[in-house]
């Protein structure tokens, strides 16, 4: 494969990676309320969990999606409520206050991994790499693709993290936790406008 075409994958990559979305604001929100240690098993879900879902999506479900136009408009209301679900989480979240006892905690690993499933910006984005740099589906272009993905999705979700982190001093003050928790929720059901306006 060609750098250059190599360069254009990396570069849609970061770019799509590092824009706001679902994930982004989680994580930011995840750093403000935990901190990066804390939030370090989510972000790991996220690059896990999306990349194998490029690389599952580009060697079949891509086809379904093909053959059964249904099948978007059932993901597209699953993603839409659960988004929703995870806004007034996130509106709600509270740091934790000395102990696990308060019941406080970040996403996890697994959540974070299976959250992707239902992210419209990841099946966007997943959907939009395949067509544009291996749209013959074949092994080598989809895992080229899932690759990349993986490897810069760490460092955007980092860069995400850190701010919230670097605002977490700010947040001491309840109300303004308060007012920071649900802007992070209206941003993140904001992120659904894509979704939900007709083009």
């Amino acid at each position: 494969m060609p750098l250059s075409v190599l360069g254009a994958i990396f570069a849609f990559c970061f770019v799509s990676t590092v824009t706001p979305g679902p994930n982004n604001l989680m994580v930011m929100a995840s750093g403000a309320n935990y901190g990066y240690r804390r939030t370090l098993p989510h972000m790991l879900g996220v690059a896990v969990g999306f990349s194998l879902m490029v690389l599952l999506v580009g060697l079949g479900l891509m086809q379904l999606f093909d053959r059964f136009a249904m099948l978007r408009d059932i993901l597209t209301v699953a993603c839409v409520i659960y988004l929703l679900y995870l806004a007034w989480k996130v509106a709600h979240a509270t740091p934790p206050q000395g102990g696990a006892e308060d019941g406080a905690r970040p996403m996890g690993f697994f959540q974070a991994a299976a959250f992707q499933w239902v992210n419209p910006k990841a099946w966007t984005m997943a959907l939009s790499a395949i067509t544009l740099f291996a749209p013959e589906r074949n092994l080598l272009g989809v895992t080229l693709i899932a690759l990349c993905f993986g490897l810069v999705c760490m460092p955007a979700l980092s860069l995400w993290t850190l701010l919230g982190q670097q605002v977490q001093r700010w947040l001491g003050n309840p109300a303004r936790l308060r007012i920071f928790n649900w802007t992070m929720a209206v941003l993140l059901v904001a992120s659904l406008a894509p979704v939900l306006i007709p083009h």
